[in-house]
Formats: C-alpha cells, sequence, structure tokens
C-alpha cells in the first residue's frame, strides 16, 4: 500500500475520546459506524440535520426520487436486510428512501452513538499525541485516532449570487433545504431557476398546482424517460435470490449497476438501425440505457453526435430552447417525469437565461436582461458546491497546520490518494471523496467500497500497532495523473461541469 506508517500500542480513552468520529449520517455514515462498531472501536457520529439520512433528509422537494433503479441503490452487506426490507417501485421516491434508512438505523441500533444538530467546526490533527482534535458547533470538544468525513458529495447548496436575492419580498426555495412541510403553490405565480437534475423533477409537479411557472434555464439536458413502475413480489422474490451474482455484476461494471455497454461502435450500424437502438433505450428507462447502446459514445465524439434525444414540445422555439448543445453523458443524463410535455401547459412558459441573463432579483421578482417577471415565488434549483464544498465547510488541518482548502487552493490542483486519503492529514478518511468514481455512477457501490476498504484499513493498523497512516504525495500524484488520463481518455473534460469542477 502507497503510505507512511508510524508505530505504537496506545488505546483510545472513552468519554470525549473516542476510536473514530465520523461526519454525516448518511448511507456512508450509517454503514462505518455500524462497520466499525462491530470490531469493538467506540465512534461518534455526528450530524448537522436534526435527524439521520443524509440528503434523503434534505432534499424534501416536490418530485424528488432516485436516478438509480431502487433495487441496485440499497445496502448489499447484509442478508437478512436484503430479505427484510421491500421497494414498491423502480425508482424510490425521497420518503421511501428516508424511510428505508430509518429501517437501516433501528435494524442495527445505531441511534445511541449519532448526535444530531450537530455540525463539526473544525478538526486539527496533534502530531504529538496522532490524535484529531475536533471542535463541534456546540461548543463540545472531543478527540478521535481517525477523523472519517461522510458529508455526501452533494450537501451543500449552491445559492445564486444575484444582485438583490435579498430583497424578494415572496417566498423562497432552495431544493437541497426543502422545507417539512407542505409548500402551496396553489394560486401562486412560481419561477424555477435552474433545470438540472433536481429542477427537472420539481418542475412537471410544480407546474400542476401553480397559477403560472416561469421556469429561467441556463443550459438544456439530455433527457429521457424513466418510465417508472411499481415492482410485483415475485420480481423481488427474484431478484434478492440472486443478489449475490448481481452484486458481483454491480462491482465489476463502470458505474455501479449490473449492465455494460453494447460491444460495438455506434458508427459501425447504419443511421436506420442505430435510430432503432437508440429507441429502445429510450424506451427501456434506465438512467445508461442510452450511453450503454454503443460502447464508445464517450470516447468518441463522432459517435456521441448520433445521439439526438426527442422531445415532445409543440411550440418549435420552445423546443429549439430545451435541446442541448454538450456531448451526451459529460454531464450526469436525466430521466424524468413528463418534463418535455410540461411545456406544452399554457400555464408554463421558459427564459432562456443564456440569451438573457438574470441581471436581478427584485422585491417582486426576476429581472433579465430582456423583461421583468413578476412572482410571488422563487425556487432555486441550483444544485451544490459538489465534492470539496462539504469538506471545506470545516477548517481541517493535517500535522503542518495548513487547512485541507488551503492545500487544494494554493494555485496546486487538487490531489487525493483514492478520493479517501490526503498527504500530510494522517489518519484522515473521506468516503466517495474527491477523485473517486462516486457521482458518476450508482453511489451505493462507491460507499460500500470506501467504508469496507476504510474499516478494513483502521482494523490492519490497530491489529499490528500503526498509531497513523497517511497517503504519501507520491501515492497522491500517481493516483490524480490516473484520473486524470482516463478523464482526458472522455469526451467529460470537453464540457464545463461540476464534474470537472466547474459551473455552466
Amino acid at each position: 500500500m502507497s503510505s507512511r506508517t508510524i508505530s505504537s500500542n496506545k488505546q483510545a480513552s472513552r468519554g470525549t475520546d473516542f476510536n473514530a468520529v465520523v461526519v454525516g449520517a448518511g448511507f456512508s455514515g450509517l454503514y462505518i459506524l455500524h462497520r466499525l462498531r462491530e470490531t469493538g472501536l467506540s465512534v461518534r457520529v455526528y450530524e448537522a440535520g436534526d435527524d439521520i439520512g443524509g440528503t434523503w433528509y434534505w432534499n424534501r422537494y416536490p418530485g424528488a426520487r432516485c436516478d438509480i433503479e431502487s433495487i441496485y441503490y440499497n445496502y448489499t452487506f447484509s442478508e437478512e436486510l436484503l430479505h427484510e426490507w421491500t421497494w414498491s417501485s423502480r425508482y424510490a421516491d425521497q420518503p421511501e428512501i428516508l424511510r428505508y434508512l430509518n429501517y437501516v438505523a433501528d435494524k442495527f441500533d445505531l441511534r445511541c452513538d449519532i448526535q444530531l444538530g450537530t455540525k463539526i467546526i473544525a478538526a486539527n490533527y496533534d502530531d504529538q499525541t496522532h490524535r484529531w482534535n475536533i471542535q463541534t458547533s456546540n461548543g463540545t470538544q472531543v478527540s478521535a485516532k481517525y477523523f472519517i468525513t461522510a458529508v455526501g458529495c452533494l450537501s451543500v447548496p449552491n445559492m445564486p449570487k444575484f444582485k438583490g436575492l435579498d430583497t424578494f419580498q415572496g417566498e423562497m426555495y432552495h431544493t437541497g433545504r426543502w422545507p417539512h412541510e407542505k409548500v402551496s403553490f396553489a394560486g401562486k405565480r412560481v419561477g424555477v431557476i435552474g433545470t438540472s437534475s433536481t429542477g427537472t423533477q420539481c418542475i412537471p409537479i410544480i407546474a400542476q398546482e401553480a397559477e403560472h411557472l416561469t421556469v429561467f434555464q441556463r443550459t438544456p439536458q439530455y433527457i429521457s424517460p424513466a418510465k417508472n413502475y411499481s415492482y410485483d413480489t415475485e420480481f423481488i422474490r427474484e431478484t434478492v435470490e440472486n443478489y449475490q451474482e448481481i452484486k458481483e455484476r454491480m462491482r465489476d461494471s463502470m458505474h455501479g449497476v449490473p449492465f455494460h455497454a453494447r460491444d460495438q461502435s455506434a458508427l459501425q450500424d447504419s443511421p436506420e438501425v442505430r435510430q432503432l437502438v437508440y429507441e429502445a433505450a429510450w424506451e427501456d428507462g434506465r438512467l445508461l440505457s442510452m450511453l450503454y447502446s454503443y460502447n464508445d459514445l464517450l470516447v468518441n465524439a463522432k459517435a456521441n453526435e448520433t445521439i439526438k434525444i426527442r422531445q415532445i414540445v409543440r411550440d418549435p422555439e420552445v423546443a429549439k430552447k430545451l435541446m442541448p448543445s454538450f456531448y451526451y453523458a459529460t454531464k450526469r443524463p436525466v430521466i424524468d417525469n413528463h418534463y418535455f410535455e410540461t411545456f406544452n401547459r399554457d400555464n408554463v412558459s421558459l427564459v432562456d437565461v443564456r440569451s438573457a441573463p438574470i441581471e436581478e432579483i427584485t422585491s417582486t421578482g426576476i429581472r433579465t436582461v430582456e423583461a421583468m417577471y413578476e412572482l410571488d415565488m422563487i425556487v432555486c434549483a441550483t444544485g451544490f458546491d459538489a465534492m470539496t464544498g462539504p469538506l471545506f465547510k470545516m477548517d481541517i488541518r493535517g500535522k503542518s497546520g495548513i487547512s485541507l482548502k488551503e492545500k487544494w487552493e494554493e494555485g496546486a490542483r487538487l490531489r487525493t490518494y483514492l478520493g479517501i486519503a490526503v498527504a500530510d492529514f494522517p489518519n484522515l478518511f473521506m468516503i466517495t471523496g474527491p477523485q473517486s468514481p462516486s457521482v458518476i455512477g450508482n453511489m451505493l457501490v462507491s460507499i460500500e467500497q470506501h467504508v469496507e476498504w476504510i474499516s478494513d484499513c483502521i482494523e490492519y493498523l490497530r491489529s499490528n500497532g500503526i498509531e497513523a497512516l497517511e497517503a504519501t504525495v507520491e501515492a497522491e500524484e500517481g493516483w490524480s495523473k490516473h484520473c486524470q488520463e482516463i478523464a482526458d481518455s472522455t469526451l467529460v473534460t470537453k464540457t464545463d461541469s461540476w464534474y470537472m469542477g466547474r459551473t455552466s
């Protein structure tokens, strides 16, 4: 393993001293808590929310739903859990996923080691004691041998920085911090800013109730239908009985699902045959069906350009505005429930803020360079400060005293080892951190792999009397170079997106 180690046999004490402190009680935090506790470690999880669930606790906006099929978007570590829980439909909605996480927490008695409503403000590594000194938002100081971030890749809302944002007198919400109580759109003029995954999920729901909905779009998306349906008991039974094989196929795949791309170039088929292949993928309804139609769509520009997502929009001018101009799948594809059909409604209008940028938010609505839109409510579906944002919300300082933010912002490119460890930050483990596969596919597969790697690593350290472990600079450089080489071999780097640390 590419690492540097320091040997000792000291044991952590109890009270405010733990073997491990974990930040976050979503899918990652719950599993690492269970896994470490099973080996006898003292663990404390700190969660900013008032309950567990992570992204599925915070994201309660109308239409919130997973884009990975339910039967693959769950824990696989427990056969008993697989047999006990039954998903209701192909794509589970937010309330059902949150119920699942609560079921897991209760089944494995995890709540007793989770402190809710508490943020981690700072974590500083002491090179003399080889422990992390950690400060919480309620003023408590604790320490831990191992500091583990399970903060999620998309957990810090990205509020737009428009002039006059705080002057709006109506209702304003961000999809990533949606109220727990029902929000009524009835009789209201609603504006939605943003048309990525969250925007495309909530827009059809809001349109059904609002007096009028104005969608402010910067970048049109490739969107295909989800084809959601209810599961029957026989399908669930067969899936559970064959889950070991399914799990192996998920872990062997590129995106954490038990499917692979068709072993053929898109340029080998005639346009007529290719159209039939794409039509079948469209009707299939999986997130990656279109991408997996051929094996070169993500690496060959000419092959990628053969994809044309069809639309069901009657107004030709609106349809033109909804057509994306970047390479397919260089942003995360979106699956929808009647998104394009929504723009056929009389109470829905589309504003292209690429050609007519938003100039300011006023007390009564949104002003673009071309027009003023009077609104009663603004919904910001503007995404998240992805990947590094949740880590930068904490002042994490390694043995050199330099913060993680300073290390990654000193003019040098971001570097990690496996997306898990960072040089000069001993015993810091990031679950699905930057430069890990995570958000390019099924998060649950990446989460389980990382949790199991980290827990196995900690067990090895303890069994061998090793006090601290950190990535070497050489390991960082090697992994980061490898990630860049893979990215450069695809079309992903040709598009501005949060995948690449940029917005679009």
